[in-house]
């Protein structure tokens, strides 16, 4: 399979998933409120929250170690199934340590604080919180901890893809099962019950088509070895702790939001991210099937090619990313209040930053993709802790001063230092390998997310003004992608071109129009 048709098929796979998160996000949010109360589905929202903390450490390992199988590449064999099963080995202990961790936050009895007010929670619900907690624990280690590794291992011989779509069908599942549940009556507890069976029954078929890719590729098991691994663990904890501090300005941000705002405003901000979460996944469907190729460009310090990828994660911000952005913003009141059933009131001003966040996220990315890539850990490490910091330290701050919207204040200010921060480390790799930055792609694409703020702003503060900011929005975001599509070198836009003309529909139209 090429390069374009990998890309085509792993893009196609993230946006069926992302298809799929706003067809059951925008069904489901009204099920779950209708059969349970506003506090036990925000309970339900921060055990998620949870299971993606407790986490941390079995996904920053897989990480590191999907950036080593890249480093290590199809012709070593031997050394990448070394590092594979010597990984498995480690992560299944990491993943038995999450459990215990779990398990601890029920023996301690600090778990009602994490789930929000515990003295207007009910003891019952506190109670059956925990064993879904627990239920999640050993689903991740029973479905997850060897699959992330294995799913990383095959990249490098081109199956991203493949395992892009393994990944939708599990949010089918996964998604699915406890709400069907929930419909038929279940409570808390019987909904995660379902929701971690469906998990492990569903992971057989995937061991199953992992290990006899394994086998076709001739990655052979082999002994462990307890030094490689503890030498790769000792240096994934700068990954975990990393991803730890990311996750504290992504999900870990309801874990800290829930003592603060309660189960009822936890509640709201999380159904109020739906739109930002499913622009992040729009973003993600580019810039993780990219990555693998992006990473052999930079080894091979190709700069046209490199800029081509890019240009690639710009062009989605530019063309459609803040465009969209804007035009939710003006229309989503009245959808959100019908969604949510009239139930949880909506915050403008809150929606719009974290369209934003996004937005900033979006623009930094090349240069996220560099410092990562490349595994270089201090500097993640440090801006993580930098916006880890603003996020914790503006929600305690912020929240009980401006309610929940504190939250959104707090996330853009630490997405604006985190991209100004990946840039600048980014910038000095590239110069150190004499590759060059591309400023203005950069400076174009930053303009876009200038513009949408204002828009966004606009409209919030103009309401009776929607159509004619949105009129001049919609034109000047216009221009702008036209100025940066002039900009874009040809590999790039030959590039943009394939793609597009490889997803379903959309070939039949580009070749009329060769026609």
């Amino acid at each position: 399979m090429s390069t374009a048709s990998r890309l085509i098929s792993g893009s196609a796979a993230s946006w069926a998933q992302i298809a799929v998160t706003m067809i059951s996000q925008m069904a489901l949010v009204p099920i779950y409120l209708s059969h349970w109360s506003v506090v036990t589905y925000g309970i339900w929202l921060a055990i998620q929250a949870l299971v993606s903390i407790a986490s941390t450490l079995d996904f920053g390992h897989q990480e590191f170690l999907g950036y080593e199988f890249l480093r290590i590449g199809r012709d070593n064999r031997p050394e990448l199934s070394k590092y594979l099963w010597s990984g498995a080995s480690v992560g299944l202990l990491i993943s038995l340590g999450q459990l215990a961790l779990l398990i601890g936050f029920l023996a301690t009895g600090i778990l009602p604080s994490l789930l929000g007010k515990a003295d207007s929670m009910d003891p019952a619900l506190i109670r059956e919180a925990g064993l879904v907690l627990v239920l999640q624990g050993i689903a991740w280690l029973l479905s997850t901890s060897i699959t992330g590794l294995v799913f990383r291992a095959l990249a490098p011989f081109g199956y991203y893809p493949r395992m892009a779509w393994w990944n939708l069908c599990s949010s089918i599942v996964s998604g699915l099962a406890p709400v069907v549940a929930v419909v038929l009556g279940a409570d808390l507890l019987l909904a995660g019950w379902v929701m971690a069976i469906t998990t492990v029954v569903l992971s057989i078929p995937i061991y199953i088509d992992l290990f006899r890719l394994l086998r076709r590729e001739q990655i052979p098991f082999c002994k462990p070895s307890a030094k490689l691994g503890a030498h790769n663990f000792l240096h994934s904890l700068a990954v975990s702790g990393k991803w730890l501090l990311e996750n504290a300005r992504q999900q870990g941000v309801r874990v800290v939001l829930a003592p603060l705002a309660g189960a009822a405003g936890l509640t709201a901000f999380s159904t109020m991210r739906t739109g930002a979460n499913v622009a992040l996944q729009g973003l993600n469907t580019v810039v993780n099937p990219l990555m693998p190729e992006l990473m052999r460009f930079l080894h091979q310090r190709d700069q046209t090619k490199i800029e081509s990828a890019f240009g690639t994660v710009w062009f989605v911000l530019v063309a459609v990313l803040a465009p969209a952005v804007v035009l939710v913003q003006a229309f989503v009141e009245p959808l959100y209040l019908l969604w949510t059933r009239g139930r949880v009131p909506f915050n403008p001003l809150l929606f719009a930053s974290l369209s934003l966040s996004v937005l900033v996220y979006a623009v930094a990315q090349p240069g996220i993709a560099v410092v990562k890539g490349n595994n270089l850990l201090k500097p993640q490490l440090l801006l993580s802790t930098i916006a880890a910091l603003l996020v914790v330290g503006g929600v305690y701050v912020l929240v009980p001063r401006f309610g929940i919207l504190g939250a959104g204040m707090a996330l853009v200010a630490a997405e604006v230092a985190a991209a100004f921060g990946y840039r600048r480390v980014a910038l000095r790799w590239l110069q150190q390998h004499e590759l060059q930055w591309p400023k203005r792609h950069f400076l174009i694409a930053s303009t876009s997310v200038g513009i949408a703020a204002l828009a966004m702003g606009a409209l919030v503060v103009f309401p009776q003004a929607k159509w004619l900011v949105l009129s001049l929005a919609m034109l000047l975001l216009l221009g702008n992608l036209w100025r940066y599509w002039q900009a874009l070198p040809t590999l790039a836009t030959q590039h943009a071109i394939r793609i597009m003309s490889g997803l379903p529909g959309i070939k039949q139209v580009y070749q009329l129009g060769k026609f």
